[in-house]
């Protein structure tokens, strides 16, 4: 009789599917799938529409020409100086004196104990001239270090001198015709700067008069010894006084009918106006010429002028250059505008063929923008109006065939979570923002929110993920 076998086989229970758990996976997978597209897919980032402006002032760098008379040393000997740099003397004013020996020059540096070389006021003076050189300094024109010394040179040399006169008139009688003092034969404004441009004509101008690498200025001190003939100061005669500067193409194209520009002199805190004008070098090059009738003693001491010309302010709404973008639109004639049936919607008669014939029907159409002879319509596919279709005017058998079209720059308004294409008119712009003009029909409005980068949405209607 066979064996029975003891060997036990676990029962396996049929596998039972839980409705809930299979929910809850599906779910999950979903959840996940959406996150991970979400993380993975572009985001478009807003910018805020806001009132602004653009102000594009710009720079430049021009040189002084002033109504000038250089004075040169009627002898040899050693000088002293009586006018400061910058002072205005009258006809006959004793400028300075000459002294051939040398003598005098010993007399007063014996008595230098007794005398006061700076006053308070000629302290303060300098101080001014330092703080003004220290603001308008820039690393990038080194050379306005030599500048800045040259005028502080022009200053000094007549402060430590300027209460000698009373002791040079007993030195006359005492040196008799050995020491001289020389009167100013004009009136005007007294500078001991000399560096050759003093007789420069406008019509002399050329690239080479904006080259600094050589220029130099000389400036004779009080106790030098000069040599008859050499230039010793110079009288200007007027208060009229002229800045040349070079023009690029851009800046003679936006500055070619100006009349009258407004000018700021970084480090003077200084604006006015000046009578502008262009005229052509020996070069052939374009150069710009300011014309002023005031303020010339605040630059005596100075050849060439660093200045800003301020542009016209353009309000508007600011918007960033890179928001900006361009799309094409057929263009219909504004005579073929109307509304469809009992609504205010706006549109056009189309002219539709069907098995009974051609019919005309109306069919709506959003206005992109409008000229005195244009409306723009978009050119979208899913849009009713085709290249090719022909519009008819109302209460009029004139037809019209749908094909020419322009271009518009606008951005992509957010607003409602997806693009919407908005025309924009530019008033002015710079490197990073553009000013549009506010209050257009199809334009935008304050507050609006735009893509921050165009090109991050592929087209016109787009759901916008942020």
């Amino acid at each position: 009789m066979a064996k029975k076998s003891k060997k036990i086989v676990r029962y396996r229970r049929p596998l039972q599917l839980n409705i809930g758990m299979i929910i809850f996976a599906i779910m999950f997978l979903y959840l996940a799938f959406y996150v991970y597209q979400y993380q993975t897919r572009d985001k478009v980032q807003p910018y805020e529409v806001t009132e602004g402006s653009i102000v594009n002032d710009r720079n430049f760098q021009g040189i002084i020409l002033r109504n000038e008379t250089t004075e040169y040393a009627s002898q040899s000997g050693y000088i002293n100086y009586y006018v400061r740099e910058g002072k205005r003397a009258a006809a006959g004013t004793n400028i300075y004196s000459m002294d051939e020996t040398g003598e005098a020059s010993r007399l007063m540096e014996e008595n230098a104990d007794t005398a006061d070389l700076l006053s308070d006021q000629d302290v303060a003076s300098v101080k001014k001239e330092l703080s003004s050189f220290g603001q308008s300094y820039s690393d990038l024109n080194f050379d306005q270090v030599y500048d800045a010394k040259y005028s502080l040179d022009a200053m000094v040399l007549e402060y430590t001198n300027f209460n000698s006169v009373n002791s040079d008139e007993q030195l006359a009688q005492q040196l008799g015709d050995h020491f001289s003092q020389i009167r100013t034969p004009v009136s005007g404004v007294i500078s001991y700067s000399i560096d050759g441009y003093e007789d420069l004509d406008p019509a002399q101008v050329s690239a080479a008069v904006f080259d600094r690498s050589g220029y130099s200025r000389a400036i004779t001190h009080a106790g030098d010894l000069i040599e008859q003939g050499t230039p010793v100061y110079k009288v200007v005669t007027d208060d009229n006084w002229s800045l040349l500067f070079p023009l690029s193409e851009t800046d003679a194209a936006d500055l070619g009918g100006a009349e009258t520009l407004t000018v700021r002199f970084p480090g003077h805190d200084l604006t006015t106006s000046g009578a502008f004008s262009m005229i052509v070098g020996t070069d052939g090059e374009s150069y710009g010429k300011l014309d002023f009738t005031k303020y010339m003693v605040q630059f005596i001491s100075d050849r060439y002028l660093d200045f800003q010309i301020v542009m016209d302010v353009a309000q508007g709404l600011k918007i960033p250059v890179s928001s900006v973008t361009s799309k094409n639109f057929y263009l219909v004639p504004v005579t073929y505008l109307t509304t469809g049936g009992d609504s205010e919607q706006e549109g056009f008669n189309k002219e539709v063929y069907t098995e009974n014939g051609t019919i005309v029907e109306f069919v709506p159409a959003t206005i992109y923008y409008s000229t005195d002879e244009y409306y723009y319509i978009d050119t979208d596919e899913k849009e009713p109006i085709h290249a090719g279709d022909y519009l008819v005017k109302p209460d009029s058998a004139d037809r019209f065939q749908i094909g020419q079209t322009a271009s518009l720059q606008g951005v992509y308004n957010i607003n409602r979570g997806y693009s919407v294409f908005k025309q924009i008119e530019i008033l002015a712009q710079n490197d990073e923002f553009y000013t549009v003009k506010k209050g257009t029909r199809y334009g935008l409005s304050v507050y609006d929110h735009i893509v921050l980068d165009a090109s991050a949405v592929g087209a016109e209607g787009d759901l916008i993920y942020q």
